[in-house]
């Protein structure tokens, strides 16, 4: 490996070495509390290393939320062999609940928080690519599920909008401790048994 080889090796180890801390830090402290200097001392270098990767705590934000897009497409795909897409649909919605019941503080990340969108629209020219092709998988087995009958008289769109918004108001309303204090009820319990009487209602042909 040649030096300049190397130093990219180098940069790119220290970038993910970045984000780890960045990352666990978030999970322990929320991600308010956790600033650069914060993230600085847990890998052990100077707050001037960490600003030589990132000019601000907005662009570590910004490659967490692609990492966290990264890991939920990723398991978005292990359902794409499921033949019907109901039952795809189905196991797509669960996915996506587990996901944001395990890493709160990556889901508030990448679909509550303000941060990572302001640097998009500055840096991308508005275009969301990881939300849009995280809404695609969405939209491609709602689409399926139309073409086999279900879902008789509704949108594209609006469908599969109404979906994704339906699962993520529970997703957020748990994230936020709203559950258990508006209804009395466990959360845990009544967030499994909502989500299957809201797939029951969608079977239906």
């Amino acid at each position: 490996m040649g030096t300049a080889e190397r130093k990219v090796k180098e940069k790119e180890e220290l970038k993910a070495l970045i984000l780890s801390a960045a990352k666990k830090l978030f999970a322990e402290k929320g991600i308010e509390e956790t600033t650069i200097r914060s993230i600085a001392k847990e890998i052990e270098y100077s707050v001037g290393t960490v600003y030589v990767y990132y000019k601000d705590k907005t662009e570590i934000l910004h490659d967490l939320h692609q990492q966290g897009f990264a890991q939920l497409g990723a398991e978005f795909r292990t359902m794409f062999h499921v033949s019907d897409p109901m039952e795809r649909l189905k196991a797509l919605g669960r996915i996506y609940m587990k996901f944001a019941l395990e890493n709160t503080q990556m889901y508030d990340l990448m679909f509550n928080m303000k941060a990572p969108m302001d640097f998009i629209k500055a840096n991308e020219a508005h275009h969301w690519k990881e939300g849009n092709a995280t809404f695609d998988a969405l939209r491609k087995t709602v689409q399926e599920c139309i073409d086999h009958g279900y879902f008789k008289g509704h949108q594209l769109e609006p469908l599969s909008f109404a979906i994704w918004g339906s699962v993520h108001g529970m997703c957020s309303l748990y994230i936020r401790d709203r559950v258990k204090a508006a209804t009395g009820q466990e959360p845990d319990l009544l967030m499994n048994e909502a989500y299957e009487d809201l797939m029951l209602m969608f079977s239906k042909k």
